[in-house]
């Protein structure tokens, strides 16, 4: 359970309390109306009838326009206090009407009316304030102790001041228990959300070395593809191939080969840190990078500086060195829309095995139309 110390508005919950809210406004003129015009009474109070409708009808209208408006208010804190502010002048505007109608003589019938009306909508204010306990304790108190003390104190009614104590304390318990739960589900919730998002990158990432999965990449590459089309603008792809890993793993076993494949992922992911980089193992001792909107002499540097690194560094491994090169291949296109996405990997799967027949440890590109 949380504590509500730690329950921060945030703009979902804000949002959630003014959807909440809006409901509620047209209740306060329609009970009130109904209320004042039972009876006659309206008749024998003119002006507190006048003044009561206009101050809630009033602060209805404005809570209405707040709300149509809100989209395209800055939310800010002031445009929050705003919104609260509003909220407890309604419940206040009629705990203080209601307190008045107690004191009046001969108006059992009006007053009847309005116990009823300013139980319910005390009931249905403390529940929909419910995400915020302050505004939801707020609500009940505006709403019931001007009442409560015109019973004690100017009435001297004790049983109904004494019934609408207990119904105070008791929608307080309500509000502090469906806070609890409100936000325990939220929290929930958010966790839920947490995990799945956490099960989503771990399906889309190659469990040894980090990096994204062929699964992702392909996912990838199809929406780069059609972009690229859409936009005419030129996608680069980058295949890189372990030279002689089959006998890292002989010589030094497959706990070391593992290592080195980590060293390899973490190096690229250095190298292409763009944002639209996408770094993949496409299988054992193979990785390949897309990259969008690139030209074919930038996306060879990056190959190149790939190429040296593994040539000039090498991993050691509980007191070996374990060295070897690696072959890229490169190729570059602006994709048509009659183009299939098969044929730039094609190109690029190519140019590696140019680079592998040719002696290893060099970038290919293939630069065939």
């Amino acid at each position: 359970m949380l504590k509500h110390k730690t329950q921060k508005i945030t703009p979902r919950v804000l949002a959630d309390l003014k959807k909440r809210s809006s409901i509620g406004i047209i209740f306060y003129p329609i009970a009130l109306c109904i209320a004042l015009f039972s009876g006659d009474y309206y008749y024998r109070h003119p002006f507190f009838s006048n003044l009561f409708l206009v101050i809630t009808f009033g602060i209805c209208i404005f809570r209405i326009t707040h709300r149509i408006l809100d989209r395209k208010l800055v939310q800010n804190r002031a445009n929050t206090i705003t919104f609260m502010t509003s909220v407890l002048l309604t419940p206040m505007v009629w705990g203080i009407g209601y307190a008045i109608f107690t004191i009046q003589q001969e108006e059992l019938y009006t007053q009847i009316l309005m116990v009823t009306c300013t139980i319910g909508l005390c009931s249905g204010g403390v529940v929909a304030f419910i995400p915020s306990l302050r505004l939801s304790l707020g609500f009940n108190a505006c709403i019931m102790l001007p009442g409560i003390v015109s019973l004690l104190i100017f009435t001297n009614n004790y049983p109904l001041g004494f019934l609408f104590i207990l119904f105070f304390i008791y929608m307080i318990f309500m509000a502090y228990r469906q806070n609890n739960e409100y936000w325990t589900a939220l929290n929930n919730e958010a966790l839920l959300e947490q995990k799945t998002e956490a099960l989503k990158k771990i399906s889309n990432r190659d469990g040894l070395t980090g990096l994204y999965n062929r699964r992702y990449f392909d996912q990838a590459f199809s929406y780069e593809w059609e972009r690229s089309i859409r936009q005419k603008t030129s996608v680069a792809i980058l295949i890189c191939d372990v030279d002689y890993f089959k006998k890292i793993n002989d010589q030094y076993g497959h706990i070391a080969g593992d290592e080195y494949l980590k060293m390899i992922s973490g190096f690229l992911e250095q190298i292409f840190r763009r944002k639209t980089d996408i770094v993949a193992r496409y299988g054992g001792e193979e990785f390949v990078i897309l990259m969008p909107e690139i030209t074919i002499e930038t996306a060879k540097n990056q190959a190149e500086k790939v190429r040296e690194f593994f040539e000039l560094n090498s991993l050691e491994f509980e007191g070996q060195t374990i060295h070897t090169t690696i072959s890229v291949g490169l190729a570059n296109i602006v994709p048509e829309p009659d183009m299939e996405k098969e044929l730039l990997l094609s190109k690029a799967d190519s140019a590696l095995y140019m680079a592998k027949s040719q002696g290893r440890n060099q970038v290919c590109i293939d630069l065939h139309d």
